[in-house]
């Protein structure tokens, strides 16, 4: 069956339900979806694929089992689970260690030392949080340091770009909540490249290879040896120094490290260490080093020596990236070096964003489909800060998921559920009116309805309603249902363009609905970023004086942040 096909039958909705109530009671009434859904898809391989239909699903029970939380108290959970599901209640193991993170091997109090490796070709996205926030975690944990390296080597394929350095450093203190202990970037190291490179040469364990790619991919297939690795040490820095003083052009010659034509892996076979980079047409944009050097490493050479050179001792790191440290452990072995502790995390795949890469989005954003890097459309850090996501979310999200090798798939929904739990305690309430109708208020009612501007801290003041002589709105999907209740203020009966108030006192179930008054209202705009869309939906915006930033409630709809005094840009729901 297709995951489009895919339902739930009774076994796995009450699974659903149990887990929101065993939650529920771990969190006291405070059950998260994302939380639920991580537990379920670490356990049920076989609901992963059907993440989209099992998010509402999950939600659905979480609500429920927080409402019932409230209303009948944690006993009532427990005693439907110790019925349905005892097993859910059986303590669960308390962990010393942050939840979802594995002790780190071999680690000693203080002499840890760990690195976040960025590409600077753009400024930082959603999975690039994953590895500041694990390895800044793990930076605290063990008393040791986090560098922060630029890894800016190719001027060609991913060129740098000069305001991302800056940028990337920023977002990565905000994300760690303290600043990296060292910053490295690699263009400023090429010396100690080019010296490892010839001690390579002359120790015999690299050579300068002069065949073309085809050619060489002919040897590699075929398990047979490239005539220049008989080079000898001599010829070889006769070689590097043709590559060097341009003699060569780019493409005319490579430096290999010798391994083993006959692994197992093709890719490790004498793979390619440095080569020439056409520096006059694609200077490296930093002024200091734009075309001053003609070869560049390539990226597990660089790696590989700038790891040693700082003292690396824990690279954690994407799975796809294993075959990075099967050739630089064989590189640290013809040095002598040991190689440092290394641990993977698997894909993790986001239902709501399709493949998004760093390249592409530049390409998009110099193209004009995207307003820049802060498009509340696109995945990256600057775009989530926008939509008033918090480092906190971000590191309570990644930190949960943890380090593990398999591939997860998750909803936005768990990352929203952590920024809710940051922000809502904080987010003064306020309406906004979709589609709003004009309807003229009749009967008997006070002159004027105060309301909280939030419901847990009546110091945050009130929210004053005049309603002498004014209009109401409201919403016009509301407007379909017939009579209401107007939350906070009265029961109304609604007929034509009147709203008939039949009592201040609830008197049945008829729904309940937000609504301004036309004194209190003035024109307004939500944006709200949906399927690749920036959509915009004019109507009545509240009146207040919240500056630009302000993370806030609207009524029924959900969490938004403050442009200006017209305009909020959806958060989350």
């Amino acid at each position: 069956m297709s995951p489009m096909t895919w339902s739930p039958d009774e076994a796995t909705l009450a699974a659903f339900r149990h887990l929101a109530l065993q939650n529920a009671i771990e969190y006291e009434g405070k059950a998260a979806p994302g939380s639920v859904i991580g537990r379920l898809m670490g356990s049920r391989a076989d609901l992963r694929p059907h993440g989209k239909i099992i998010s509402p699903l999950i939600a659905k029970a979480v609500a429920e089992a927080n409402a019932m939380a409230t209303s009948e108290g944690l006993d009532a959970l427990r005693a439907i689970l110790e019925i349905e599901a005892p097993h859910l209640l059986e303590k669960r193991e308390k962990q010393e260690r942050r939840v979802g993170l594995p002790e780190l091997k071999n680690a000693e109090k203080g002499k840890v030392v760990l690195r976040f490796a960025p590409n600077p070709n753009g400024p930082m996205s959603f999975g690039h949080a994953r590895g500041i926030v694990i390895n800044g975690e793990y930076a605290k944990e063990w008393e040791g340091e986090l560098i922060l390296r630029f890894d800016d080597t190719d001027t060609v394929v991913k060129p740098p770009l000069p305001h991302a350095y800056q940028e990337i450093e920023n977002e990565a203190t905000s994300l760690l909540g303290f600043a990296p202990h060292r910053v490295v970037i690699a263009s400023d190291q090429i010396p100690h490249y080019y010296e490892h490179a010839e001690r390579m040469l002359n120790a015999g364990f690299g050579y300068v290879c002069q065949c073309s790619g085809e050619a060489f991919k002919v040897f590699r297939v075929e398990k047979n040896e490239c005539p220049c690795r008989q080079n000898s040490s001599s010829l070889n820095m006769e070689l590097w120094n043709k590559m060097l003083d341009g003699t060569f052009n780019p493409g005319d010659a490579v430096v290999r490290v010798k391994t083993d034509m006959t692994l197992k892996n093709p890719a490790l076979r004498d793979w390619p260490a440095l080569r020439m980079q056409d520096t006059e047409n694609h200077p490296h944009p930093r002024p200091s080093i734009g075309s001053k050097y003609r070869v560049w490493p390539l990226l597990d050479f660089q790696s590989a020596v700038e790891d040693h050179l700082q003292g690396v001792t824990h690279i954690i790191r994407g799975k796809d990236l294993m075959d990075s440290t099967r050739k630089q452990t064989l590189l640290y072995q013809h040095f002598g070096w040991t190689y440092p502790e290394t641990m993977y995390w698997g894909r993790v795949k986001v239902h709501e964003w399709g493949g998004f890469s760093t390249s592409q989005m530049r390409r998009d954003i110099e193209a004009g489909m995207f307003t820049g890097w802060d498009d509340p459309r696109l995945p990256t850090l600057s775009a989530l800060t926008r939509r008033g996501i918090t480092a906190e979310a971000l590191r309570a999200f990644w930190i949960e998921l943890g380090v593990t090798q398999k591939d997860i798939s998750v909803p936005l929904s768990a990352l929203f559920s952590h920024n809710t739990k940051q922000i809502d305690d904080g987010a003064p309430r306020l309406s906004f009116i979709r589609s709003p109708q004009s309807f003229e208020l009749h009967g008997e009612h006070p002159e004027q309805v105060e309301v909280d501007v939030h419901p847990n801290h009546p110091k945050m003041g009130q929210r004053v309603f005049d309603l002498n002589g004014t209009a109401l709105w409201i919403e016009q999907e509301d407007v379909m249902k017939g009579n209401l209740r107007l939350k906070g203020f009265a029961d109304v009966a609604i007929e034509g363009s009147n709203a008939t108030v039949e009592s201040i006192e609830r008197q049945d179930q008829r729904p309940i609905v937000h609504w301004l008054t036309n004194a209190q209202s003035k024109d307004g705009t939500l944006i709200v970023a949906k399927d690749g869309e920036l959509l915009e939906f004019n109507g009545q915006m509240e009146r207040h004086n919240y500056p630009e930033g302000t993370m806030v409630q609207l009524e029924r709809i959900g969490y938004g942040r403050v442009l200006d005094a017209t305009t909020i840009l959806f958060s989350h729901a």
